[in-house]
């Protein structure tokens, strides 16, 4: 094989087995950030040696037989840590073989746990969540999230540092504990998505990569957690929003708003599994959460095959149940927006008028983006104008404001 070809298949595996590496040895080392250097170093072996050796058979094995041994070589030069050789010495196989896929989901699932611990701000859950999780390079997540390198590099050592100071056990919580930390696992995933489907700053109105890194790692905790239905409505909500991408661009790059995309070029593989995930959500469920909410009124959208087939009533139905839970100012403004389109825009904006005092929506540039909609459709073209010109001012995003710019052009005077 080629060096090219063999640097190439080395990514991929990395891609592939990082997670699951550093799962395996921080279970075994319980310290997230030595377990990543343990894994690096392998991967730096795997670079030096296998365009001379071909790559072995079963390289994710190789990986975790090498990072072992360097855990060992490290223990035995650490004097501090030489009463736990003999522990970690009996806990470790040193052969090719692959760990048991139970003992694998089971490691996978405390990283996941560990790595979006409320003791981290939420910037450094998602930096660590991208890097042990999702394999990214530091390069890459600070590329995704518009901040400097050394910015990413330093929340990700921060996070490290901080599970390792405040002793962060490497387990999952039980009981009581399981649903509050749970939820800050999908907040951090959801995150993620959000920032790909709807960049907040620079010059690209999506980035899918991103969303493509949710999707993923939604779709490991739900085979992780098959009995957890928020998990199922986090990954439902997901799959039927991205079955959107590639209608919500144009050409130039530009933004497409939803009733004016082509719902042709909605991906019918990503809602059909959408779907599938919201059933067994609602399945799970008596009592739909956040999540599965979002989702069922992911679906109303997902099923329509012509935008005025949009059962309105009926999503703003699930806003209201969606607002009761979260309480949350945002929601009520897209509850606006469901109750304009089925009962006509002075019943949104009198909602809006409602909330738009709320500290939460101060600098939310969809507030006044929203509000600029209703009015031009109840003909205040003036006052439509004016919202629509503070929303550009107020957004990060190149594309956005181009686009709310111009809907403030639509609304001057003519002649």
């Amino acid at each position: 094989m080629a060096g090219s070809d063999v640097q190439r298949t080395i990514e991929a595996v990395w891609r592939i087995e990082a997670a699951r590496l550093i799962a395996g040895l921080a279970g075994l080392v319980r310290d997230v950030g030595l377990a990543e250097e343990l894994a690096q170093d392998a991967l730096v072996a795997a670079l030096e040696q296998w365009p001379e050796s071909g790559v072995p058979r079963n390289p994710g094995a190789w990986l975790m037989t090498v990072s072992k041994r360097r855990a060992i070589d490290l223990i035995r030069r650490n004097e501090r840590l030489q009463r736990n050789l003999a522990e970690l010495g009996r806990r470790i196989d040193l052969t090719e073989e692959a760990p048991e896929p139970d003992e694998i989901e089971d490691d996978l699932l405390r990283l996941v746990f560990t790595a979006c611990h409320p003791a981290l701000s939420m910037e450094a859950r998602v930096a660590l969540t991208l890097r042990v999780l999702g394999g990214l390079t530091t390069d890459e997540i600070a590329r995704a999230f518009l901040v400097p390198e050394p910015t990413a590099a330093q929340r990700i050592v921060r996070a490290k540092r901080t599970l390792a100071a405040k002793k962060i056990p490497f387990e999952v919580p039980q009981g009581a504990e399981l649903a509050a930390r749970l939820s800050s696992v999908l907040e951090v995933v959801y995150l993620i998505f959000n920032e790909g489907y709807s960049a907040t700053a620079g010059d690209d109105w999506m980035r899918p990569a991103l969303c493509d890194d949710a999707l993923r790692l939604g779709r490991v905790l739900a085979g992780l957690m098959p009995s957890e239905a928020e998990v199922h409505g986090l990954v439902a909500l997901m799959e039927i929003q991205a079955s959107r991408s590639a209608a919500r661009v144009g050409p130039s790059g530009e933004p497409v708003l939803l009733l004016e995309q082509d719902r042709g070029r909605w991906d019918r593989l990503l809602i059909r599994r959408g779907l599938a995930a919201l059933g067994r959500a609602e399945a799970l469920s008596g009592s739909p959460g956040s999540y599965t909410l979002q989702a069922a009124i992911a679906a109303c959208h997902a099923r329509a095959l012509a935008p005025e087939e949009t059962d309105w009533a009926q999503i703003a139905g699930l806003y209201e149940e969606l607002a009761k839970l979260s309480r949350s100012p945002v929601v009520e403004l897209n509850r606006a927006v469901a109750l304009s389109m089925a009962y006509g825009p002075a019943a949104g904006l009198a909602l809006l008028d409602q909330i738009a005092g709320q500290p939460a929506l101060k600098g939310y540039h969809l507030l006044p983006s929203v509000r600029g909609d209703l009015l031009a459709k109840l003909d205040r073209r003036d006052e439509a104008r004016a919202e629509f010109a503070r929303a550009a001012a107020m957004t990060r995003n190149a594309r956005e404001r181009a686009l709310l710019e111009e809907r403030a052009a639509a609304c001057a005077p003519a002649g």
